[in-house]
């Protein structure tokens, strides 16, 4: 019977139908993770892998697995994952992507708006007993209504994000590798090269995958374009801002606030010099985080590994 690992612990609901055709193994704790070499050591003989995010999948541990036939990784990016040595070892990859688009569109404009209206830090004060009276100008945080949004990424998500701003009626702003001239007639969204977006939007939203082309794609250079009242989010991966230079733009009031539910780091460290700020709004890494949708990423995982080990082609196939 052919072997799958699975690297976290999931709901029986969703495993119970792959325990009915292979022999799985899956790693007994949801809030910790499998150490590289815990996971070296279980995958050594399996043939599958379902695999989330955190999961450091590069050469040397797929080099070491002579028997594997497919990666399925929890998630659309699969950054974790060195996908040019599993295509030369010929390893399927596969992703979840679709159905967590509106899901994470959700939580992208939930963060902006929260950190727009400092909802976090007004919640936080009411908590600990430091509201003790009104004033004015207490909390008060920047309009969202009727401004510019510049999204960098226009991918599924990032149109989604972009109808959700309409709603707001905002002003879009895109930067992408490609034209979306559909989307530009139908919703009004224009096209702009990156200075000229972060030098107009009032919020910026990332969402593009993290690749070598844009790692570091925000650094101290492109922080400075931003107005001194411009509010940054992300919700797409940690390393596309330089994290130095976003916490120095944020304590020297180059922009307002920043929004972020990713880290170049995750689980993000405790002292991380950005968890000390106001004016950051932090969640860890939630965008996809709704039951259904979860739970429908996982049911693609699996149908992917189902297909791989009978000889099937996969849907959501990488490489």
């Amino acid at each position: 019977m052919e072997k799958i690992l699975i690297t976290r612990k999931l709901p029986d609901e969703v495993v119970n139908p792959l325990k009915e055709k292979f022999e799985v193994k899956m790693w007994h704790r949801d809030d910790v993770q499998m150490t590289y070499e815990e996971l070296k050591a279980e995958a050594k003989d399996v043939r599958a892998i379902w695999t989330m995010l955190s999961d450091k999948i590069d050469r040397s541990l797929i080099e070491s697995l002579p028997n594997l036939k497919v990666i399925s990784n929890l998630g659309v990016g699969y950054n974790n994952i060195d996908v040019d040595a599993a295509k030369e070892h010929g390893i399927i990859v596969t992703n979840t992507p679709g159905v967590l688009t509106e899901t994470t569109a959700d939580l992208a404009f939930s963060l902006l708006l929260a950190t727009a209206r400092r909802v976090m830090e007004a919640e936080h004060d009411l908590r600990a007993g430091k509201w003790k009276s009104r004033s004015p100008m207490q909390y008060t945080g920047m309009d969202v209504f009727g401004t510019t949004l510049g999204i960098i990424g226009m991918g599924r998500i990032g149109e989604a994000v972009a109808r959700r701003a309409k709603g707001f009626n905002m002003d879009v702003l895109y930067h992408n590798r490609t034209r979306k001239m559909e989307a530009e007639k139908d919703f009004g969204f224009a096209y702009a090269e990156l200075d000229s977006l972060l030098k107009e939007s009032d919020f910026v939203v990332l969402l593009t995958p993290l690749t070598p082309e844009t790692r570091g794609l925000i650094g101290k250079r492109e922080l400075n374009l931003m107005k001194e009242t411009a509010v940054i989010i992300n919700v797409a991966r940690g390393g596309i801002i330089d994290e130095q230079a976003l916490y120095e733009a944020l304590t020297t009031n180059k922009i307002w606030a920043a929004g972020l539910d990713v880290f170049e780091v995750e689980p993000v460290p405790f002292d991380h010099p950005l968890l000390t700020l106001p004016n950051v709004t932090v969640l860890p890494h939630i965008g996809s985080a709704s039951i259904r949708t979860r739970l429908a990423m996982m049911q693609l995982n699996v149908e992917a590994i189902e297909a791989v080990l009978e000889n099937r082609e996969p849907e959501n196939r990488v490489v």
